[in-house]
Parts: C-alpha cells; structure tokens; sequence
C-alpha cells in the first residue's frame, strides 16, 4: 500500500510597507507561512532590515515551488519601479491580498 503524499503548501513572495512614524520603507520576501512571517516582522525577530518597524502586508502572490517564488522575490527585491506601483495598488487600506499569481 502507497504511502499519502504530503500536501503540498504554497510559496508566497510578499510585499510590506512600514506602518510606523518614520520614513516610509518596503521589504519583499518569500515565505510558506504568511501569519507566522509577518508576526516575527512585528516582534523584531524577523529579518534585520524589518526590525524595530512595524510592518503591514500590502501584496501577496502564491507560488508552487520554492524556486519560483524565490525567483519572484530576487525580481521585485531588484526592480525599485515595480515595488512602487504595487505600494501604490496596496495601500488603499485594503487586506494587502494584491494579485495573486
């Protein structure tokens, strides 16, 4: 008898935006899980760039595999214009839930 494969849990690559009272900054990366990701943004034990802010998502996109959503990360990590124009879409104080691909 075959074993039950796994699920398979999507990739997201995710965009937030500073919500405190200093300049505004964004921060792309990529996780499996959005709510525990965002909660070590948060709480300081994120990503060294993300500490001592508080963080708001503004944009989500669902990948497959790893490698995809990494790929999409290096992308909007390294295209300033694009990050802009999905700021812009995802700061109408919407849920942040952006395209998803």
């Amino acid at each position: 008898m075959k074993k039950p494969r796994p699920a398979i849990k999507s990739c997201y690559v995710y965009l937030l935006k500073s919500c405190d009272n200093g300049p505004s900054k964004s921060y792309v990366g990529w996780t499996m899980d959005l709510e525990k990701r965002l909660a070590a943004h948060n709480d300081g034990s994120g990503a060294k760039a993300t500490r001592g802010r508080q963080w708001q998502l503004v944009h989500i996109e669902v990948f497959k595999t790893r490698g995809e959503a990494m790929s999409r990360e290096y992308e909007l990590k390294n295209d300033r214009p694009a990050r802009k124009v999905l700021l812009a879409r995802g700061c109408d104080g919407d849920d942040g839930g952006g395209g998803e691909d």
